[in-house]
């Protein structure tokens, strides 16, 4: 459920099925506007702030293909230019089935959230699947606990 808080949002346990319905949507749409010539591969992302604001992104290929972004990298990059840093949940919508995000886009949530953020990829018919993103990025880098 997403409570009030101090500051935005905060995460108790479990958040409310209409909020991971809305973000799953919400990465749905944004999947509309993806840019993807060469893979043909569309998906969308969205990322709820604890301030309560939804940043979305879409993937955006490029001919040198290492240029490209992801779009779970694009809403990030949308929401830290708008000045978030705390994150609460990420929906990832990308067709017909469940897709996990990068292992770039993986190592990109850790700088910014925590263990038990919360991450739903988008399937069939307004279905979804949740993991956290301990459980995506089990040994994931963390400045703080390498540059001491």
């Amino acid at each position: 459920m997403i409570l009030p808080g101090k500051g935005g949002l905060t995460m108790s346990h479990t958040p409310d099925a209409a909020v991971a319905d809305r973000l799953v949507e919400k990465a749905r749409t944004a999947r509309r506007n993806a840019y993807c010539p060469y893979s043909r591969f569309a998906v969308g992302a969205a990322l709820l702030a604890e301030s309560s604001r939804i940043y979305t992104g879409a993937n955006c290929e490029n001919a040198a293909f290492g240029a490209g972004i992801c779009a779970e990298r694009a809403a990030l990059s949308a929401a830290v230019t708008a000045g978030e840093r705390r994150f609460l949940l990420l929906a990832v919508a990308a067709g017909d089935k469940p897709v996990t995000p990068c292992g770039i886009c993986r190592q990109v949530m850790r700088e910014f959230c925590r263990d038990d953020f919360l991450i739903y990829m988008g399937g069939p018919e307004g279905s979804y699947e949740t993991h956290t993103l301990a459980e995506m990025l089990p040994f994931g880098f963390s400045a703080s606990q390498h540059m001491k």
